[in-house]
């Protein structure tokens, strides 16, 4: 059987050109431009396919390893031909080739779908009605003699399109369905794969075991160095009245949950009859909260209330770089224990509404007369400043004990002689010694080589949580709880925001 020289006509729709008629005894189509028909496409082979005639029959044949050429949506087989009859599609990569016999010419109609495999295009066109002829056969011809004139008609093209690799017993025969050129399809036999020794997967179980036993340990150990206090350790409420709502006993779940923060949790607990959580206005607006003063973990002996102590001057310090709401806070009152006057002027701003709103009835009346008697007073001037005056005086004069050899009126109270030796001028010089009397520190329990007994220090005169009960400092008022000594160090725990 010999092939013969015949009529193409090529009608390029994806590139929109005019119609190409020419004579040819073969038409390769490939991505090299030596090629007929010159598709160009990452997942065309150089010379992909060829088509040609033989005894009045138009036959494809198949030369790409990788990418594959499909026959109305049939794969057609490496280095074997099909016979090509009237409507027939052909499939090389992205392209659809539409043919039709027009006598003896063949047309091909070219068009292109993106992203479309081969394989992929069946059932996307019609398939023709014709007989299927087998392949490699043609009407009864010898399919032998077929695919031997095939053979030599196409191994001269092949090797001038620089295709010379030949068929290998361990290629892949199916076609790739990674596109482009850069692919690696040798896969080797299952007799030339090294498997992996057992003993591979029982050592590396035992080192993720080990790791992980490791990560564990030093994992507990960075967040809890030691046992929780003996406050949290109890399995009974001991204070009264009681500051927390249950007993923590140990528990590690009452603090730390998935469903919800350590701050939730702290709060939600500390909602009893001796003691609500809360904090100051200025610290909400900072962002500070129940985990930023006291922290846990750190023995028995210690004292998650008394540490905060420490956290006090970690924040308010001029070398603290950090900002709360975009202000930085500096040392306090110069890095002393300052009087709440500087300069003639008030420091102390005052309480908060909602804290004087708290207040009992009695202290808001003695407020009100203060303001009426600081209008005639000689320094009466700016609002704000009678303000303050006011409230700092109406919560110590007449409803505080006169202690520690402090001089106060008949009844043993303070009054505006027991700090001041004078009133014209006003003698600011003698309540600076006079204050820390009060205003004593607390022994410390674990801090007590930081904190020094019966000095005073932030908490003595500073309150954060407003609605703690137990701070108010009873037993420094006037007919306040009985049987408590008015000198015990540890009840004298008290500041004006107490009083």
């Amino acid at each position: 059987m010999q092939t013969e020289t015949s009529k193409f006509i090529i009608i390029r729709e994806d590139l929109n050109v005019d119609p190409t008629t020419f004579d040819a005894d073969g038409l390769k189509i490939g991505r090299s431009p030596s090629c007929e028909l010159v598709l160009n496409h990452p997942s065309v082979s150089r010379l992909h396919a060829g088509i040609n005639e033989a005894d009045g029959r138009f036959y494809i044949f198949n030369f790409s390893h990788s990418s594959g050429t499909a026959l109305n949506g049939r794969v057609v087989a490496i280095e074997s031909a099909e016979v090509l009859a009237d409507g027939d599609v052909v499939q090389i990569g992205p392209f659809f080739l539409q043919l039709e016999r027009e006598g003896d010419a063949l047309s091909i109609s070219v068009t292109m779908e993106v992203a479309v495999r081969v394989g992929e295009g069946e059932g996307r066109v019609e398939m023709p009605h014709a007989e299927a002829v087998p392949s490699g056969t043609a009407a009864g011809e010898d399919s032998g003699e077929l695919s031997d004139a095939l053979n030599v008609f196409w191994e001269k093209r092949k090797r001038e399109a620089g295709k010379m690799q030949r068929i290998s017993p361990l290629r892949p025969q199916a076609p790739s369905r990674v596109l482009g050129k850069a692919r690696f399809n040798w896969t080797p036999t299952r007799d030339l794969v090294r498997p992996w020794p057992f003993a591979i997967f029982i050592w590396a179980g035992i080192i993720v075991v080990a790791l992980a036993g490791v990560a564990a340990v030093a994992y507990a150990h960075a967040f809890t160095p030691a046992p929780i206090s003996s406050p949290h350790a109890r399995q009974s409420l001991q204070a009264q009245p009681a500051i927390a709502r249950q007993p923590n006993g140990s528990s590690c779940t009452s603090c730390h949950t998935l469903r919800g923060g350590m701050e939730a949790n702290c709060a939600s607990c500390h909602q009893a009859e001796g003691f609500t959580a809360t904090i100051t206005e200025a610290h909400r607006r900072a962002g500070v909260g129940c985990t930023s003063c006291h922290v846990e973990h750190q023995g028995t002996e210690f004292r998650p209330s008394v540490a905060s102590l420490q956290t006090c001057t970690t924040c308010h310090n001029d070398a603290n770089p950090k900002t709360f709401g975009g202000r930085r806070v500096g040392t306090p009152h110069g890095g002393t224990f300052g009087y709440p006057v500087a300069n003639g002027r008030w420091s102390w701003k005052g309480l908060e509404k909602e804290e004087w709103e708290r207040k009992p009835a009695e202290i808001r009346e003695a407020l009100l007369n203060m303001e009426e008697a600081s209008k005639r007073w000689p320094s009466a001037g700016d609002p704000a400043e009678q303000r303050r005056s006011s409230e700092f005086h109406a919560l110590h004069l007449h409803r505080v004990k006169a202690i520690g050899g402090l001089k106060g009126n008949k009844e043993g109270e303070l009054s505006c002689s027991t700090c001041h030796q004078s009133f014209t001028p006003i003698d600011r010089a003698t309540p600076r010694t006079t204050c820390g009397t009060c205003h004593n520190g607390d022994p410390g329990g674990k801090f007590e080589k930081v904190l020094t007994a019966n000095q005073p220090n932030c908490i003595s005169c500073h309150v954060q949580h407003v609605q703690g009960r137990r701070e108010w400092g009873a037993s420094l008022l006037a007919g306040g709880a009985t049987g408590a000594s008015a000198n015990d160090p540890a009840r004298l725990l008290v500041s004006t925001t107490r009083h």
